[in-house]
């Protein structure tokens, strides 16, 4: 962890950047990194029947909760981009690619965080590909690292196992597993109950199940998608 210092999350719709590792993100800022937050999509419209029947007013409460889970695991900053909820395979992906490239030239993160490309939801997967498109390794590209997280209630639920996620790296968040269920309390809307995945329980459940895989009391699992070492 000490080659992190500038770490930048691509996530697809509030609350993702806090259910695969908030924990970690956790972690990071109390070592002093710099962890920034990114939400390409909107997040609630795709639950009307028709995106412009969305209520505008829960669209900015979603925000205001968005923010307040940053602040209690430490992200420097939270940006929103707006992108429809769910459809993200309406825009043409390069758009989605160009958002996320202005990004990375704006923060100059050497490690990025981003979904599974394996996942359920369709705008996890488009997350995914956008960034590893605006990644590419090609001139003064900054990004060293790129970690793939898993979004409980969407990885483990695409039966279809295309690209299962095969975790090869696991940070421990035996300190810091808590301050993510904390984090995840500031969603009115997306904290669920038990069983569910995003209960407290179910959070917790998988911090101590990922720790078994690495003898640890709680992990976070990550897939290492690509190192450069200088």
């Amino acid at each position: 962890m000490k080659a992190m210092e500038k770490v930048l999350v691509f996530a697809a719709h509030p609350d993702d950047e806090l259910l695969g590792l908030g924990g970690t993100v956790r972690r990071l800022t109390n070592e002093g990194k710099e962890v920034r937050a990114v939400i390409l999509a909107e997040g609630i419209t795709s639950r009307s029947d028709h995106r412009a029947d969305a209520d505008p007013e829960e669209l900015k409460k979603l925000q205001e909760d968005a923010r307040k889970a940053a602040d209690v695991i430490g992200y420097r900053s939270i940006e929103f981009c707006g992108l429809p909820d769910n459809r993200m395979d309406g825009p043409e992906l390069l758009d989605v690619v160009k958002i996320v490239s202005g990004f990375i030239e704006k923060y100059r993160p050497d490690t990025v965080f981003t979904h599974h490309h394996g996942d359920l939801n369709i705008d996890h997967r488009i997350t995914c590909e956008a960034v590893l498109t605006a990644c590419r390794p090609v001139g003064d590209c900054c990004v060293k690292r790129i970690y793939a997280f898993e979004t409980p209630s969407s990885t483990e639920w695409n039966y279809n196992y295309p690209e299962p996620f095969t975790p090869n790296v696991y940070f421990d968040v035996s300190e810091t597993l808590e301050a993510k269920v904390q984090a995840m309390a500031c969603y009115r809307t997306e904290f669920t109950q038990y069983p569910h995945p995003r209960s407290a329980e179910g959070l917790r459940s998988l911090g101590q199940y990922r720790g078994t895989n690495a003898g640890m009391a709680m992990a976070e699992a990550f897939m290492l998608l690509r190192e450069i070492i200088g």
